[in-house]
């Protein structure tokens, strides 16, 4: 597997908590120093390691928005 690189710019909230201690959040961050984008996944306690998740742009993020305002 390649190298990557993963900077949390904005931390937006916890989803939730599992009892492993491990959290589904919602972060802006910025993948290989590109552009931040919103992600929601798992992460193990101070963010050592990480769950599989998505990663939205801005436009597919207010799109979501839009759907679960609709709900």
């Amino acid at each position: 597997m390649a190298d990557f690189k993963y900077d949390i710019v904005q931390h937006l909230g916890v989803i939730s908590e599992n009892t492993k201690g491990w959290t589904k959040e919602l972060n802006l961050i910025s993948w290989n120093g590109a552009k931040p984008k919103y992600d929601l996944r798992d992460w193990a306690p101070n963010h050592e390691k990480m769950g599989k998740g998505i990663t939205l742009n801005n436009e597919e993020f207010e799109a979501l928005k839009d759907l679960i305002n609709k709900l």
